[in-house]
């Protein structure tokens, strides 16, 4: 892992060209400010976001490289990855714009890969139009997993209020039978490593959800609450893990409850995906927790239908941002931390 403290280099995908990516890009570095905490190194081309950004108000400029060698300290970098003309047509749904969002993408991915960026924010992508025989993922996330270290997991951050899946992108009606010993031991000890290391919670305390309504109510209404969650949560607990559920999910987030747990996991995506937006009021972020490498993103997609608009709001972006800065931070100290025991055994021996 790359120790630099200060001038950490935020590499950035551009998204969906013809969304609100570029808008809330720019827009996050029109604070001057946010350049003494990072150098951001966007992976486009510096002419298509001189086009773009004439669609809203910005007055930021950028500073455009051919190699990351060239970035600048102090700028907003754009490494130019192509050099042919690219039609923008803000709001609609293009295939070939995809194409560029994924040429951005998989760039900056490489460059997280091999230490040339600390970490890495995306900006949203459309799903569908992403598609091709070079890229069969439905999103980041599975792209990530397949080229770096670890286990992704999704977690949606803001603030103290952490929310990870067991499932993300599954059908509802496959939901349960998805549902086993192993995957569910796997996200509980990478969210519980991820509160430890990237957070720098000693001992996280982890709430999880019920699958069905008022968590089965005793084999009622679905067994799987009984016969699997909680078996599976008692081994965890008993191993060490502060582990306690499962909850029913209806009232657990009305009543405050999640408040008392430094992480909640839930069963499947809207379940966990729900609350957290109506509680985040638009300044959550989507990390991929378990990863040997740091990605955020902001919690929302292209937005169509206000690209062009200058009406887009940046704070999720901007938080994302602040939000790698801080985790990429909190691994250093981490790491530091866990080397100096062995320092001192080397020296008594």
């Amino acid at each position: 892992m790359n120790k630099k403290a200060e001038n950490i280099i935020v590499g950035i995908s551009v998204g969906d060209l013809n969304g609100i990516g570029s808008e809330v890009i720019l827009k996050t570095f029109e604070d001057s400010r946010m350049l003494e905490l990072c150098t951001p190194v966007i992976f486009a081309n510096a002419k298509i976001l001189s086009f773009v950004r004439k669609s809203f108000t910005s007055t930021v400029q950028f500073h455009g490289v051919d190699k990351l060698e060239q970035v600048v300290p102090g700028k907003v970098n754009v490494l130019n990855l192509w050099r042919e003309g690219v039609d923008i047509n803000l709001g609609t749904n293009d295939p070939k714009i995809g194409e560029y969002a994924i040429k951005s993408f998989v760039a900056a991915t490489k460059a997280l890969k091999d230490g040339e960026i600390d970490v890495l924010v995306t900006a949203p992508i459309n799903k569908y139009n992403i598609q091709s025989e070079e890229f069969k993922f439905p999103g980041h996330t599975d792209y990530l997993d397949q080229e770096l270290e670890g286990n992704a997991l999704m977690m949606m951050v803001q603030d103290n209020l952490r929310v990870g899946l067991i499932t993300d992108h599954v059908p509802l009606n496959e939901v349960a039978s998805h549902l086993t010993e192993g995957l569910i031991t796997k996200k509980i000890e990478t969210i519980r490593k991820s509160l430890v290391q990237d957070f720098s919670i000693v001992k996280p305390k982890i709430a999880v959800l019920g699958l069905n309504p008022h968590a089965g109510d005793g084999g009622v209404i679905g067994k799987e609450d009984d016969l699997v969650l909680k078996p599976v949560l008692k081994k965890i607990f008993d191993s060490g893990t502060m582990v306690f559920g499962p909850f029913p999910a209806d009232g657990f987030f009305g009543s405050g409850h999640y408040e008392k747990y430094d992480a909640i996991v839930a069963m499947y995506h809207d379940q966990g995906l729900i609350p957290f937006k109506t509680l985040s009021f638009g300044k959550g972020v989507n990390y991929t927790a378990g990863l040997d490498k740091v990605r955020t993103s902001p919690d929302h997609g292209t937005a169509y239908d206000i690209a062009g608009k200058d009406m887009a709001d940046y704070n999720s972006f901007k938080e994302a941002v602040y939000l790698a800065i801080d985790i990429f931070r909190s691994r250093n100290q981490y790491e530091e931390i866990s080397q100096k025991p062995l320092k001192i055994k080397e020296k008594q021996l």
